[in-house]
This record gives C-alpha cells, structure tokens and sequence, in this order.
C-alpha cells in the first residue's frame, strides 16, 4: 500500500468503479422504484440517449472531483519539496521535508534531505576553511611584514639571521597552503588517488629509512616490524604521506631517549598499521579532537615546533579516501600513544 503505483491503481479504479455503479443506478433504480414488470422490448431509444448523456456528463463531473483529489494527494509532497528547494536557493540551508507518503515520495524526502544535509556540511566546511586559513596565516604573514617593513626603514639590518627568518616563514606559508589544499581535496572528496598494488612491508621501511636522520638527531630509536605484509590496492603516494606524518608526529611528541615502533598485521582482508611511541600521550578529553584542523594539545606549543596543525587530520582524510579509517589510543599523558590505521584488503 505505500508504493505510489499502488495507491494510484486503487483511487483510479475507484473512480472508475463508482462511475460505472451510477450507470447502473442510473439504470436500475427507476424501474424499481415504479415497480413496473420489466419491459421485454426494453427503453425506448430516446431514453438510452438521455440517460447516457446524463452519464456522461455525470462521468465528467466525477472524473474532475477525482483527478483534483489524486493531484492534490500526489503532488502536496512535491510543492512542499520545490518551497523547500526555493528556501535553499535563498540561502535557508536549515531546511527539511517530512518524510512521509508512498515509498518512491519516502525515498525523494530522505535523498533531499540527504542533499540538504551535504550542503550544510559544504558550507561548515568553507566557513571553517576560511577562518582557520585567515587565522593560521595571519600570524606569518605579520611577522614578514614587521620585518620586511623594518629593513625597509633602515630600523633592523636584513642580514643573514633575518633572510634565514624569512625564508622559514615563508616555506612554513607554502607547507600550509600545500596541506590546506590537499586536506580540502580529501574532505570533498575530490582528492585524486593513483591506485596500484603497493607492498606494504617495503612502503613502511622505505618510509622508516627517509625518517631515520631525524630520529638520530633527536635520539629517539625508530623501529619497524611489518614484514611479510601482503599487497593492497592503494596510492602509495598517499599512504606514504599517512605514515610520514604519524612518524613525525610522534617524533615530535617523544623525548629524548624514547622510542617509536611501527607494526603492522593483515587479518580477515584488513590491514591494521599501528604507530606506537613512549612520548608525551594524550589525555582521554582530547581523543576525539586529536585528528581536528589546526588541533594543538600542547596550547603552549608554537607554530615553529607544532607544524601546521593540519598532519593528523590530512591522515584521517586520506584514509578515508582509501575506505579506511584511523583511531588513537592513549592511557594519558606520559604515557605514550598508539596511532592505528587500518586500511581494507
């Protein structure tokens, strides 16, 4: 009963079937009610005329009442969805139809509201977009300014200490405009990935080899066990990209002395990346913001030392490209974090 064609075939048949009663009545009633002996020649044709031109006539009345109740019934959901479409057009994104009626009608309301939904969503993202870029690049952009402005009035000399400063804002603008454009390509879906079939024991330790020197330098012991993974169906690019900033990351959160492990599993047509550190960890009220843009859980933390901001939720992004996803684990601070990955098979 709730598909539309359903509902359309019992309403037309019923108006067909209560035109056809009243011809019958049409017929019948009058003989019975003068309770004459039915007539073997039958009615004269000039009634037959007449009682079908009353039919007809009674037939159009009837097919206009029922064709204005079918239209109005079908299309009601319609109009309510074209005011709502012309609300979003001006702007009211906050708009939904009810969803009710046959199964196709159902079906309409839940895709616009779906629709609806995405657009909201796209909007949240560019207004978030916006400000977070304005406020990240507020900051470098300034302090080329100051700088720039002072060797412009002779106040501070552009040595070689203050063009080393201004380079390093500078490539820290163009990490942040490449990480920006890429995070905005992931979230939209937009992002495009060269699938291959990629070996994953050798995309870890090609990783762990270009990472080792800043290991070293900070003397941080950077291990791998992932051998013997088969091959999935991925952009190494990218994967590569996911594991360069989890590295660094927990290179960045690790003291002195610590250590960082990478592992790696394939169960059941899943492959399960864990990057494991003895750093500082991350507090449980902090779990679920930790893969946020511009998210910092150290606020004393600067710019300099905490890179953009963005290598986490660029990680969540990608993997999700890759229908995949990515979690964190942590028993608080100093006690260490384990980033998770896993990627299907």
């Amino acid at each position: 009963m709730s598909r539309l064609w359903v509902r359309f075939s019992l309403m037309i048949a019923g108006v067909l079937f209560l035109v056809f009663f009243m011809q019958f009545l049409s017929i019948i009633v009058p003989h019975a009610a003068r309770l004459e002996p039915p007539d073997i020649g039958g009615p004269p044709d000039s009634e037959i005329a007449r009682r079908l031109i009353d039919f007809m006539i009674l037939s159009l009345l009837i097919g206009l009442a029922g064709g204005v109740l079918i239209s109005r019934v079908v299309s009601a959901p319609v109009s309510a969805m074209a005011r709502a479409a012309r609300r979003i057009s001006e702007g009211d994104l906050a708009v939904t139809v009810p969803v009710r009626g046959s199964y196709e009608l159902e079906e309409l309301a839940r895709a616009f509201n779906t629709m609806a939904a995405d657009l909201r969503h796209a909007e949240d993202l560019r207004r978030n977009l916006m400000a977070d870029v304005s406020h990240e690049l507020r900051t470098p952009l300034a302090a080329l300014e100051a700088n720039l402005r002072a060797a412009l009035d002779r106040v501070a000399p552009l040595d070689d200490v203050t063009i080393a400063h201004l380079y390093g804002q500078t490539r820290h603008l163009a990490r942040l405009v490449n990480d920006l454009r890429d995070l905005a390509l992931a979230e939209s879906h937009k992002l495009p990935l060269e699938r291959q079939p990629t070996d994953m024991s050798a995309l870890i330790a090609e990783t762990i080899q270009a990472i080792a020197p800043l290991a070293e330098e900070k003397g941080i012991s950077l291990t791998a066990a992932a051998e013997g993974l088969p091959e999935l169906w991925v952009d190494p690019v990218r994967i590569r990209q996911v594991l360069f900033n989890l590295l660094t990351n927990a290179l960045r959160h690790t003291p002195e002395g610590g250590a960082v492990t990478v592992t790696g599993a394939y169960r059941a047509g899943v492959m399960r990346l864990e990057v494991r550190d003895s750093g500082e960890g991350v507090e449980p009220e902090h779990l679920d913001a930790i893969f946020d843009r511009f998210y910092r859980g150290d606020q004393s933390r600067s710019r300099a030392t905490g890179g953009t901001g963005l290598g986490l939720a660029i990680v969540r992004a990608l993997c999700e490209a890759h229908g995949g996803a990515v979690s964190v684990q942590s028993a608080g601070r100093r006690r260490g974090s384990c980033f998770v990955v896993t990627l299907p098979g």
